[in-house]
């Protein structure tokens, strides 16, 4: 959530940063303001209401101890009067309030201003492009062909189990996915990453504090749960982003403390609403899909240089295993909606004969903090301040074994893993059987 007095002091520039986003985002701020202009009109009311009340309760035992029965009885009338105006009042204020931060809610964050200034992905630009993908002497066959041919991959057995969009790893695809994830987990760990094994589950309020509610929760799984009378709702992580940042929520945090760096391997799950036939082979979009994330809790000043060392970290992973990559700037126009700043890494994927993205590193400034209420005193009598949130994939699980399918085959049809994982896969390639 945008600082609501910021965009109030400065409306000018606050509409022009998200006008660059989308017109649509500006012209959300504009029903903000408004909104906000009557909200304290009517809050100036209450108050001046409670205000009045309280004075001539005051007045009412002055004029009572004065023998003024006439003044004390003109109060009490007046008292009265407030007394039952006030609860209607009220009632306005607090639908106000839920107004406000509903309207507050759905706005993105501004986009700093070294991003690019674009209206889709078309329009990002390419920081750097990282080995050159190889040149087969065959024509490569794509993940899925190679993964159901060694019988790493079986899609039917899935669809039988779960419907479309599921993969089923087993054998030695379902040893790579282990595989690959003790070892973004140990290479994480061994840069000052925390390791955390958190919730799948987590509650509404933990969604809203990242972001994915309330504007996306068509792209969301969730459960309800009754017990009598009472019921509950839960829902699935979409990425382990959103357990790790909550980690902090409510949080009065120490500065010394900062950064906090935290990576998880979860399964994510999300419906992919609007996706419909995109990506239907393979695992580039699956309903659920196993993820190494990387979090920083920063203070201001540091988010923006975390964001490159973070995007280092996810690159590491794709430099260890060989992989052609290239990282991407997103433009204003393709930016996530939490995010200040974003990068994007992309592998190759020889079958496709293009980059596919496999990692998404994002500063999210103190937007989602503001949300989750998580802030830091510099000092121990300091006023408190929002911490500054990043995340990243380190990386995409599925399609990392994907792209080490497609880069590492070979022309008779094994495929010969990269050296860095073959200690902990504890082979050199995986031959047709």
């Amino acid at each position: 959530m945008n600082d609501l007095v910021l965009l109030r002091k400065d409306p000018a520039r606050a509409r022009a940063a998200l006008a660059k986003r989308h017109p649509r985002w500006g012209e959300a701020l504009d029903t903000l303001l408004k909104l906000d202009e009557a909200h304290r009109v009517l809050l100036k009311e209450v108050e001046d209401m409670r205000s009045r009340r309280n004075t001539s309760s005051q007045e009412i035992g002055k004029a009572k101890a004065a023998k003024d029965e006439a003044k004390a009885a003109a109060l009490m009338a007046e008292v009265g009067k407030l007394k039952s105006a006030m609860p209607e009042k009220e009632k306005l204020l607090a639908e106000s309030e839920k107004t406000i931060k509903a309207a507050a809610m759905d706005i993105p964050n501004l986009p700093h201003g070294s991003v690019p200034v674009g209206k889709d992905e078309n329009d990002n630009p390419v920081v750097r492009e990282v080995r050159a993908p190889a040149k087969f002497d065959f024509k490569p066959l794509d993940h899925q062909t190679i993964g159901e041919k060694l019988g790493l991959l079986d899609f039917a057995a899935a669809a039988k189990l779960s419907g479309s969009r599921f993969a089923l790893w087993k054998g030695s695809g379902a040893r790579l996915i282990r595989t690959l994830g003790s070892f973004l987990l140990d290479r994480h760990a061994k840069s000052g990453y925390l390791e955390v094994a958190p919730p799948y589950l987590v509650r509404p309020e933990v969604m809203e504090g990242t972001g994915q509610l309330p504007k996306f929760e068509a792209d969301m799984y969730k459960t309800v749960n009754t017990e009598g009378e009472k019921t509950s709702t839960m829902y699935l992580i979409s990425t382990s982003e959103i357990s790790l940042t909550n980690m902090v929520r409510e949080e009065m945090l120490s500065a010394e403390k900062l950064p906090i760096k935290m990576t998880a391997f979860t399964p994510c799950f999300r419906q992919e609403a609007g996706s419909y036939g995109k990506d239907v082979r393979g695992v580039i979009r699956n309903h659920q899909f196993d993820k190494v994330e990387l979090v920083w809790i920063t203070k201001p000043e540091d988010s923006l240089t975390s964001l490159e060392q973070l995007t280092k970290d996810a690159e590491g992973v794709l430099e260890a295993l060989e992989l052609p990559y290239r990282v991407i700037h997103l433009c204003t126009g393709d930016m996530g909606f939490s995010a200040q700043k974003t990068y994007d890494l992309e592998v190759w994927m020889p079958s496709e004969g293009k980059y596919r993205e496999i990692s998404s590193c994002s500063d999210c400034s103190d937007f989602q903090a503001r949300r989750m209420n998580a802030r830091f005193r510099r000092e121990p009598k300091a006023s408190p301040e929002f911490v500054h949130t990043l995340n990243g994939s380190g990386v995409a699980v599925g399609r990392l074994a994907a792209a080490i399918l497609e880069n590492f085959q070979q022309a008779d049809g094994g495929v010969l893993l990269p050296k860095a994982l073959v200690p902990y896969f504890g082979a050199e390639r995986i031959a047709v059987p």
